[in-house]
């Protein structure tokens, strides 16, 4: 059996006690602060699946209803684009094959390959906008070798989804820039690609979706946005507060007024 042993008993609570407390107390509001705002940051990211799945389902806009609603005043478009994301477009124009770039070292269905971006000039108005219009394999033997994709002359229909420019990867110490246009690159900077080519580029891109066609893979993995891995993280922050605040009562507590009785 116990007893209850209080501080006349035994040795009264000193500084050492109060500064225990002073940093448990800390720690479980701390941690609990962690997992609010990570459960916060899970909330955001719902939010912003359903407003991606809201814009998906709305009618296509064309190139005049584009440009209507982003205008391509750098400045004004980047403030303008973040609504739009994700909405489908239907555009009009003509391939620039001269200007097409193959983005290395990207992935689709888990295999290494190319990304292929290729301006297209909108009939009528003729602005121009980066069509990331799909995926092709390397050639592992002859690494500069371009594989073959298929630009039709004319005027062609493009559907697809409206996009922020490519995925940056991390580029392992550039060399100096070849002269001439070099159509693969690691990563493609739309400011600095507009200044090379001359082309007046939109500040955002379109990303073609459909089957597989002229040599080219659409299977666009979804965007993931990690909102499992906040309630996880969130699960992890409140199990340190609860283990911080059952080590502080047995330890500082239990153990400390309670002792066998002899």
């Amino acid at each position: 059996m116990r007893e209850i042993v209080t501080p006349s008993h035994r040795q009264r609570l000193g500084g050492r006690f109060w500064l225990i407390t002073l940093a448990a107390l800390f720690g479980i509001a701390l941690t609990l602060a962690l997992a609010r705002w990570q459960l916060g940051r899970a909330a955001q990211k719902e939010a912003l699946q359903a407003a991606m799945a809201e814009q998906a389902a709305l009618p296509a806009l064309d190139g005049n209803q584009l440009f209507s609603h982003l205008p391509q005043d750098t400045e004004r478009a980047r403030a303008e684009v973040e609504p739009l994301l994700h909405r489908s477009v239907v555009l009009t124009g003509r391939w620039l094959p001269a200007h097409m770039v193959y983005l290395d070292n990207r992935q689709m269905q888990g295999r290494p390959g190319f990304f292929v971006c290729t301006p297209l000039q909108l009939e009528p108005g003729g602005a121009v906008v980066l069509v990331q219009r799909g995926w092709v394999p390397r050639n592992f033997e002859a690494r500069t070798q371009l594989p073959p994709v298929q630009t039709p002359p004319g005027l062609v229909q493009v559907q697809g989804r409206l996009a922020l420019p490519p995925s940056r990867l991390f580029d392992f110490g550039r060399s100096a820039a070849a002269p001439g246009f070099s159509p693969i690159r690691q990563n493609l900077d739309l400011a600095a690609f507009r200044a090379e080519t001359g082309l007046p580029l939109a500040d955002w891109t379109v990303l073609q979706t459909g089957p597989a066609s002229e040599g080219l893979l659409r299977d666009w993995p979804p965007i993931a946005l990690g909102i499992e891995k906040h309630y996880g993280y969130a699960f992890q922050w409140f199990g340190l507060s609860s283990l911080i605040a059952l080590l502080y009562v047995w330890f500082q507590i239990v153990r400390r007024f309670l002792r066998p009785r002899t």
